[in-house]
C-alpha cells in the first residue's frame, strides 16, 4: 500500500491543533507548586495558591496571571520579574516576598500582610492595596504607588502615599 501524501499545511494544522494553547495553565507544574516545589519560569496562569503555606519558594520569572492567592502564607518568596497581571492576593502574607521588576498590574493586595517585600521597579499600575500593611516594605517610590490605589488602613513607608481607590 501506498503512503498518502499530506500537504505541508494540514500536517502543520494537525500538530498545532494537537498542541495544547500556549498560554493555557500548565497543571503539573501547578500541583508541583502546591505541593511545595520551586517553580522560576513556572506557567501558573489561573492557578488556586489560596490558603497554602509556601514559603521561601522560588517562583522567579513565572506567569502567575489571574492567580488566586487569597490569604496564603508566601513568606520569602520570589516572584521577581513574574507577571502576577490581576492577581487576587485579598490577606495574604508576603513578609519579605520579592517583587522585584514584577508586573502586578490590576493585582488585589487588600488586607494584604507585605512588611519586608521588596518592590524594586515592579509595575504597580491599578494594584488595590486597600488595607495592606507594608510600612515596612522596601523598593516603592512615589512614581510607582500614584498608579495604585488604597484606603486610609493602608500602611506605606514614611513619606509616601497611594490615591484613594474609587
Amino acid at each position: 500500500m501506498k503512503p498518502i501524501a499530506l500537504p505541508a499545511a494540514a500536517v502543520l494544522g494537525m500538530a498545532l491543533a494537537a498542541a495544547p494553547p500556549v498560554n493555557a495553565q500548565n497543571a503539573g507544574q501547578i500541583a508541583a507548586v502546591r505541593n511545595g516545589a520551586n517553580c522560576p519560569r513556572c506557567n501558573l496562569f489561573q492557578a488556586d495558591l489560596s490558603n497554602l503555606t509556601l514559603k521561601g519558594k522560588n517562583l522567579a520569572g513565572a506567569r502567575l496571571r489571574q492567580a488566586d492567592l487569597s490569604t496564603a502564607v508566601m513568606n520569602r518568596t520570589s516572584f521577581a520579574g513574574g507577571d502576577l497581571r490581576d492577581v487576587n492576593a485579598y490577606g495574604a502574607v508576603l513578609t519579605g516576598a520579592s517583587f522585584v521588576r514584577s508586573d502586578l498590574t490590576n493585582a488585589s493586595f487588600v488586607g494584604a500582610y507585605l512588611q519586608g517585600a521588596n518592590f524594586a521597579g515592579a509595575r504597580l499600575s491599578g494594584v488595590n492595596l486597600s488595607g495592606a500593611e507594608m510600612d515596612r516594605a522596601t523598593g516603592l517610590k512615589q512614581s510607582q504607588l500614584s498608579q495604585a490605589c488604597g484606603d486610609d488602613s493602608t500602611l506605606l513607608p514614611r513619606g509616601l502615599s497611594v490615591p484613594r481607590c474609587r
